[in-house]
């Protein structure tokens, strides 16, 4: 959930499926997101700013047609927080 503390840009349904074009609903992109982590997607490890100095974890990941997904997670207090779900826009089609 958004906070000034913890901002989110979470919006799975603003975001279209790469297998089909279809948007995302909250619970497949967290089931798309599982299969990324379960299929050894590459993970960036990075600083947050909010909260300074903890670590999130980004992913970036081919979307429909060209597009790419940003995804940034992170940890608290064991759970994982979704804190970005949404069409990339600098790595995106040029």
């Amino acid at each position: 959930m958004f906070s000034a503390a913890r901002p989110t840009h979470w919006e799975p349904t603003n975001v279209r499926r790469p297998d089909s074009g279809e948007a995302f609903t909250p619970d497949n992109a967290w089931t798309f997101v599982a299969e990324l982590l379960e299929g050894g997607v590459d993970v960036e490890t990075i600083t947050l700013d909010k909260p300074l100095g903890r670590t999130g974890y980004v992913i970036i990941c081919d979307g429909w047609s060209g597009e790419k997904i940003y995804i940034k997670l992170q940890l608290v207090s064991g759970k994982v927080v979704g804190r970005s779900f949404h069409v990339s826009t600098e790595w995106g089609p040029r």
